[in-house]
């Protein structure tokens, strides 16, 4: 798979990478270690050697899953982790209130961009992956009660030490992207971005596209439901928090599904799965550098690769944001 470089480093990425979160097991009903670390040696094997973590999925149990996965073959892959969300010391930020970790036990997350905190974070993934450099480290969320120049300037030490290749945030507006560039140069911004949301091509992506920073989009299936896969008689396991999202509600749901079917015939001529179909046209849109597809198993791995491979024409474009564009109007 032919990488890209991550723009103010020598940092190369894969366009569509592995991403993470589902087998930390928070908010997705649990996951399995076994199958876990399999679907990630799977994903480096094929190519997409690119991974996507953080502590808060699941409390650190991602990161330390990739790390048993990458032993003995770190030169291989680029890792992506986060900064900035803490559950084990709190802060005058709240992010989330009142969940229960892997083991059960109840804990509050809360924001925390401080220098000092985000050095001590870098150890902690370091210490979590088994490795003594990260590739891209990133801001998961805005610590507003922090200036941002204190946090990049954590950034800067740490890539002077070595510790880190490159610098980024996630969720961070243009504003707050113009902000934080007077003292580090970021390389990215990851944010959400799929068919059915499409907030940052008002602002974001015309000023990322001027100031050479990488969009990194993640949840391109909106968690699941742009594989046609989620009906009204799905059932959700427990801890799985997407039964409470509205495009899984009635009639969201069913209008999604309706654009879906509309535009299988053109994923059935490719031999492609409409997941496959959505990945790509997603990897597609203008500004977007590269698409975090999440995989909980070899199988789902191998899907989310042939992805990339799936050739939409113009004619097939123009057809499916045109079918695009009437949903959107109605959702």
């Amino acid at each position: 798979m032919k990488k890209i470089n991550l723009p103010n480093s020598d940092v190369k990425i894969t366009p569509i990478t592995f991403g993470a979160w589902a087998i930390g097991g928070w908010f997705w009903g649990g996951t399995d270690e076994k199958e876990s670390i399999q679907a990630i040696e799977t994903a480096i094997d094929l190519g997409m050697t690119t991974i996507d973590t953080a502590p808060a999925y699941g409390f650190g149990q991602s990161e330390e899953f990739i790390g048993k996965a990458i032993k003995g073959k770190r030169n291989r892959v680029e890792i992506l982790t986060k900064f900035g969300l803490r559950w084990d010391i709190a802060s005058d930020n709240m992010h989330f209130k009142d969940t229960t970790d892997n083991s059960g036990n109840k804990i509050s997350i809360y924001r925390l961009g401080r220098k000092e905190s985000v050095i001590q974070e870098c150890e902690n993934c370091l210490k979590r992956l088994g490795t003594d450099y990260i590739d891209l480290f990133q801001q998961h969320w805005p610590d507003n009660k922090t200036p941002i120049d204190d946090t990049m300037e954590a950034l800067d030490i740490l890539k002077t030490q070595g510790k880190i290749r490159a610098g980024g945030v996630s969720n961070y507006s243009a504003e707050q992207i113009s902000e934080a560039d007077k003292t580090f140069n970021l390389s990215s911004n990851q944010v959400p971005y799929s068919m059915i949301l499409r907030d940052i091509e008002k602002e974001l992506v015309p000023h990322s596209i001027k100031n050479n920073k990488a969009i990194i989009v993640y949840s391109p299936l909106q968690r699941g439901i742009l594989t046609g896969k989620i009906t009204s008689d799905y059932k959700f396991g427990e801890g799985d928090h997407r039964s409470t999202i509205p495009f899984y509600k009635e009639p969201k749901l069913s209008q999604i599904n309706q654009f879906l079917q509309e535009i299988k015939p053109i994923a059935d001529s490719k031999n492609a799965t409409l997941a496959q179909l959505v990945i790509n046209w997603t990897m597609n849109q203008p500004g977007i550098s590269c698409v975090l597809v999440g995989a909980r198993n070899a199988k789902q791995v191998k899907e989310n690769i042939q992805a990339s491979e799936v050739i939409i024409t113009t004619e097939e474009m123009q057809e499916i944001n045109l079918k695009l564009n009437k949903l959107l109007r109605n959702l």
